[in-house]
């Protein structure tokens, strides 16, 4: 006799241990898989701070509350604007860069902007650099330590909230480079420790999904 607590399904499966496979299966089906760039158009888009976009494997939900999972090689990084295909080919999501808390300092002189950008630079902090008329503007995450050395050498510091778009790597790679590849490219890293990579070509494991912040 059939148990009570596994009901007849319409397949002739039940809800017990037979249907465990079909709801794995059914995961994979919902959650688009994103692990390839493109520069086709965009057909929704997530908005992510810059700490999750250097992640190689996020679970996010998109703007049309889909769910989604980022799957890139290891130490790949990505910036806004970037766009990536889903692995069906059923999507293409535009990665925007979510404001966040940053510290603004301001060098009024060419001089002082080299300084500050120097001092920064030796502490190994990513910086994104604006450029202004007469010096520019240094925006790096929030760090107090930071802010007193900035101020201590002369620049104005305050906290303001916007996207953060660090330089990258002076080698160029995907960690920062500001242009893109087609579908079949492979590509670079920013990550020294990890030159050897391969394409990717079999589901990740909903363990490897770490959840993004709020889209």
């Amino acid at each position: 006799m059939r148990s009570p607590s596994t009901p007849n399904a319409p397949n002739g499966g039940g809800f017990g241990e037979n249907a465990l496979p079909h709801c794995h299966v059914s995961i994979f089906i919902l959650m688009l898989i994103l692990n390839r760039r493109t520069l086709a158009p965009a057909t929704d888009s997530v908005a992510l701070a810059y700490d999750d976009r250097k992640r190689s494997r996020l679970k996010v939900t998109l703007a049309s509350g889909r769910e989604a999972g980022i799957f890139l090689e290891r130490g790949d990084q990505l910036r806004g604007g970037e766009r990536l295909q889903a692995e069906d080919g059923s999507a293409v999501v535009e990665i925007l860069a979510a404001p966040e808390k940053l510290v603004e300092a301001v060098a009024d002189t060419p001089l002082l902007f080299a300084r500050a950008a120097y001092h920064l630079g030796n502490r190994h902090v990513p910086v994104q650099i604006v450029p202004t008329e007469h010096g520019g503007r240094l925006r790096f995450q929030t760090d107090h330590v930071l802010a007193e050395m900035i101020k201590g050498l002369g620049c104005a510091a305050a906290e303001v909230e916007a996207p953060f778009q660090p330089e990258s790597g002076a080698y160029g790679s995907h960690g920062g480079g500001h242009h893109h590849h087609g579908d079949d490219h492979e590509h670079s890293h920013a990550n020294s420790h990890d030159p050897g990579h391969r394409p990717h070509r079999s589901l990740p494991k909903i363990h490897e999904f770490k959840p993004g912040g709020p889209s």
